[in-house]
């Protein structure tokens, strides 16, 4: 079947660790361009989810529908990306997210980002839709070109990547994609890569099926340009050394994510029941690192250039599969305490169901937690969940919802929809654990009072890694850029400045990328930063920098339907717990909110960013769109 289509290249923009140009396509007439990356934008916003949220700004508008063709799907890296720098082998997705309407974020490892990278770009804007299923191939040196994607569409994710690169003819392909649930447009549907890589929150699988796009395959050789090569190998050389003798990295290195499992009990960050208790029933002894390491571990995955290698490769006899990729520690929790399940063979086998489909694990485990709740509750029964019995510890029914939800089948139709539309169809809309339609990750905020500010706050809804408050209070501090530590349950002023620092910072990694697990000191990361493109920043420039990306994306949020009330926890997760290590305590959140207001210059009433602050931090283009009735410019 041909497909339409041409392409226009364009001398790409010299810009030292950047590769200069981003492709643009269209998929509506066939069109694709190349485009010189936009120098202002990139010193701005850098790359990752900061460019592309600033891209974003010129292409979304208030009425973009998130599944309809005018919605741009964004794909971008970094300066970092595919450079020698270890752990910089992310790439970031970005649309308006058709589950919570405002700023969708992905974020994914692997190796496809550092590919695109080699390929000759930057980024890929996609807008339009195909009038048949397509994929995009994408070669350096070689015009790209759309391909008829009929025969892949209905096939699950790991059989599309093998599929692209056998049509490549080159095994060192990487391929990013959607699977059934992506096709299906499941609400929290993840754009997959390199394996169960996924960039998985906000449902931009769903946006990618809704374009009709199966796949994206890349290749190539080209390398970063570099701003002073030399310079770089000797920083490189020293943030190795220091990544190889860091206490957290040695821990993730040898346990994987899933060892959060074995300290965050200790301190109530964990929590079971669908959010209702941090008392595990025992499940924190049989799904942990441990018991994955020693009955089920095969080998450590990395990603690029990465001395952790925190993914690992498992076998499950109870389910004939000898080699899958592992739970992190959000599938863990999601499939393990949120129901009640201490089979640790069961979690890995749900959080294999999840790739193969193509599903955000937070959402899908924490929707289908909910419905365990709630049938406990003799609220729904067996006539509602397809004759499935949701008791609490049983996985089985929960493996079968994953199917049902991916194809949209019965109630998994409903529960495609996620925790907060199910809520509310089922008239219970206050027991719904998310924030702005985005389930929450498995971090207690009874635990840390700042994770309550950073999920009520975070620009594409609940959020773990839009601030790490949780990691940084194992002990670690960067007090170059204000970040120090303290009281898990202290509500200062001064704590919540700590929290906004720690946003910055991570909106600044998220855009650079690097991986959060690496963890280098500020004054190696701008070092890193300076030897790359030239841009040799201050400590200060850094959180500026954070805190314009943010803040951008605060302002994208207020033109997709933001408000001050969406500031907010579920309740939920803010009742206070008779046991365990945060007993008795729960965020005060108007205390926090006010404080955090005060912070970052937003509005007590609206919580819009104020036309001062928007004017420091270089936003001046756009006052008029979020003050438009009270604002005169001088």
């Amino acid at each position: 079947m041909s497909i339409r289509q041409s392409f226009t290249p364009a001398p790409p923009a010299v810009l030292a660790g950047y590769m200069g140009k981003i492709l643009r396509v269209d998929l509506s007439s066939g069109r694709l361009w190349d485009e010189p990356i936009n120098e202002a934008y990139a010193r701005q916003f850098v790359g990752g989810s900061g460019l592309a949220a600033r891209y974003l700004a010129d292409l979304a508008g208030s009425a973009t529908d998130p599944l309809g063709p005018e919605n741009p799907l964004i794909f971008m890296t970094g300066p970092l990306v595919g450079t020698t720098t270890p752990a910089a082998g992310r790439f970031s997705v970005v649309a308006r997210s058709p589950a919570t309407g405002l700023t969708g974020e992905g974020n994914s490892g692997g190796f496809w980002g550092p590919e695109l990278r080699r390929t000759g770009y930057d980024g890929i804007i996609v807008t339009g839709r195909a009038e048949q299923p397509v994929w995009l191939e994408l070669r350096e040196g070689t015009a790209p070109r759309l391909h008829d994607a009929t025969a892949l569409w209905g096939m699950d994710m790991y059989a599309v990547q093998d599929a692209v690169k056998a049509a490549m003819g080159d095994p060192r392909t990487r391929v990013a994609c959607i699977g059934p649930a992506g096709e299906n447009q499941v609400l929290y549907a993840g754009v997959m890569n390199d394996h169960g890589r996924a960039a998985a929150r906000t449902g931009l699988g769903a946006v990618m099926g809704s374009k009709n796009l199966k796949a994206i395959g890349v290749r190539g050789r080209a390398d970063v340009p570099l701003h002073d090569p030399n310079a770089n190998k000797q920083v490189n050389r020293a943030v190795t050394n220091h990544v190889v003798e860091d206490l957290t990295a040695q821990m993730m290195r040898l346990g994987g994510t899933i060892m959060s499992m074995d300290v965050g009990p200790i301190v109530g960050d964990v929590s079971a029941f669908y959010y209702a208790t941090t008392d595990l029933q025992g499940i924190e002894d049989s799904v942990n690192a441990g018991q994955l390491s020693d009955n089920y571990l095969i080998k450590h995955v990395p990603c690029f250039r990465c001395p952790i290698a925190c993914g690992r490769e498992v076998k499950l006899p109870a389910y004939e599969l000898p080699k899958i990729d592992g739970p992190e520690y959000e599938t863990a929790v999601a499939f393990g305490p949120q129901i009640g399940n201490h089979n640790l063979e069961d979690v890995a086998y749900a959080g294999h169901l999840c790739n193969v489909y193509g599903l955000d694990t937070i959402s899908c485990g924490s929707t289908i937690a909910f419905a365990y709740s709630l049938y406990e509750a003799d609220i729904i029964d067996a006539s509602v969940t397809d004759g499935l019995e949701l008791r609490w510890g049983d996985a089985k029914p929960a493996l079968a919802l994953i199917e049902k939800i991916a194809y949209r089948q019965g109630f998994g139709d409903l529960l495609a929809q996620g925790a907060a539309r199910m809520g509310e169809a089922l008239g219970v809309a206050e027991l719904a654990v998310h924030v702005n339609k985005l389930e929450l990750p498995f971090h207690d905020v009874r635990a840390h009072a700042g994770m309550g500010l950073v999920y009520a706050t975070a620009t594409r809804g609940a959020c773990h890694m839009a601030g790490d408050v949780y990691h940084w209070e194992q002990g670690r501090e960067a007090p170059e850029i204000g970040i120090g530590y303290g009281d898990p349950h202290e509500e200062s002023p001064e704590k919540v400045e700590n929290t906004a620092r720690i946003i910055d910072l991570r909106a600044f990694t998220n855009s650079a990328i690097l991986c959060h697990f690496e963890d280098i000191e500020v004054p190696s990361l701008l070092d890193l930063f300076g030897t790359i493109t030239g841009w040799y920043w201050t400590p200060e420039e850094l959180s500026r920098t954070g805190e314009r990306i943010y803040t951008l994306k605060r302002v994208l949020n207020h033109r997709f339907g933001l408000t001050r009330a969406n500031d907010t926890l579920p309740k939920p997760v803010l009742k206070i717990l008779d046991e365990g290590p945060s007993a008795g305590y729960t965020p005060d959140l108007d205390t926090l909110l006010r404080l955090y207001y005060q912070v970052r210059g937003w509005d007590a009433v609206t919580g819009k960013p104020c036309p001062e602050k928007l004017e420091a931090l270089g936003l001046d283009e756009f006052i008029v769109e979020l003050w438009a009735h009270t604002y005169e410019p001088s």
